[in-house]
């Protein structure tokens, strides 16, 4: 028994260093998607390695390993919980209305339109966006174009489809291709009933897995691209897609310090999106970061629609006279500059095998 907790523990214990590497490989990377299910293998092994305090000898300093690992999931997991900041923002005396927005990965193979058709009717969203979405999901989305006179669609075979649609006045769209062109980000600049303006963006790049990127490089070059747009941005800025990677990972880090802007997720909960049938294995990959002038009202994940993912929603107001989310924002050190520029590089670069 003792060799059994030795070996998984070991085996526990590397997957949680291997993220620690900027090897972009995704044998680097896939680890960090699954520290949560890592975190909790870490307290069984723990608690039962206690019982075999004894008999581990030599090999006590296993459980010392674990303690520190599983000390260090904690204080990364403690943001993502609602103890994490107890603050409630009270608007100002000028502030816009709130404006709602779902966005989902539809997969690209789910034929099941009606849902999230009916889940839009029912919701009524100011914004929507949908990632993987072909020219059979925008046929399939027709219907709803009489409530939502602005969009943009990029139906694409390749799952890297995208389409945005809105209720709200839109001044300009543009559609980025900043490492790869098959692979689209959505902005749009729009301005709210009551007069706001806000930029919106939609993103989805690869993810680093066995079965489709090998490397990280084209998902960090994108988010990374995403952020260096509109870190300068005088409006305010909202930022959400299936990101294909999770919030504590050190793209996501880099993103946010970039950006300038402030994750959605922090002391609101884990709100796990991915995977609908997997419930063990469900991670937090559809992220969402705005700027310090946009509050969040409400943030909640939607029932299936017959994707691999969960829609998210959010509501949120504009308010452009409180500051007191300024001391959320994080910005990067010399080395992080040098760094991110470095894999901007690499992600243009990167010429993918899996989408030819």
């Amino acid at each position: 028994m003792v060799s059994i907790l030795s070996v998984l523990s070991c085996i526990v214990l590397l997957l949680s260093i291997l993220p620690f590497s900027r090897n972009q490989h995704w044998v680097f990377r896939v680890p960090d998607f699954i520290r949560p299910q890592i975190f909790v293998l870490q307290l069984l092994l723990l608690t039962v390695s206690m019982f075999y305090l004894n008999a581990l000898g030599n090999m006590k300093w296993i459980c010392l390993v674990l303690i520190f690992s599983v000390l260090y999931n904690v204080y990364i997991f403690a943001r993502f919980t609602k103890f994490w900041r107890s603050t409630k923002y009270a608007p100002s005396e000028h502030h816009s209305n709130d404006i709602k927005v779902i966005s989902v990965n539809v997969y690209q193979f789910n034929t099941a339109y009606e849902r999230l058709v009916e889940l839009i009717n029912r919701e009524q969203p100011d914004i929507f966006l949908t990632m993987e979405s072909n020219l059979d999901w925008e046929n399939a989305m027709q219907p709803l174009e009489k409530d939502y006179p602005y969009s943009q669609k990029i139906a694409l075979e390749n799952t890297y489809g995208m389409h945005f649609y809105t209720k709200l006045k839109v001044i300009s769209l543009k559609v980025h291709h900043f490492v790869a062109d098959d692979l689209p980000s959505i902005e749009a600049e729009i301005e709210t009933n009551d007069g706001y303006r806000f930029v919106f963006f939609g993103v989805h790049p690869p993810p680093p897995s066995p079965t489709e990127e090998a490397t990280s490089k084209e998902r960090d070059g994108d988010l990374l691209s995403v952020a260096k747009q509109v870190k300068d941005y005088k409006l305010p800025v909202f930022v959400t897609g299936d990101f294909n990677t999770v919030a504590w990972s050190r793209a996501s880090i880099l993103f946010k310090k970039t950006s300038g802007l402030i994750d959605a997720r922090y002391g609101r909960g884990y709100l796990a999106t991915f995977h609908t049938k997997y419930w063990f294995f469900r991670i937090p990959l559809d992220l969402l970061y705005h700027s310090s002038t946009i509050f969040i009202r409400y943030l909640k994940i939607l029932p299936s629609i017959g994707s691999d993912h969960f829609p998210i929603m959010s509501i949120f107001y504009i308010d452009k006279n409180n500051d007191e989310q300024e001391s959320d924002i994080k910005t990067l050190d010399s080395d992080e500059k040098i760094e991110v520029e470095e894999l901007i590089e690499e992600g243009k670069e990167e010429v993918s095998d899996n989408r030819q």
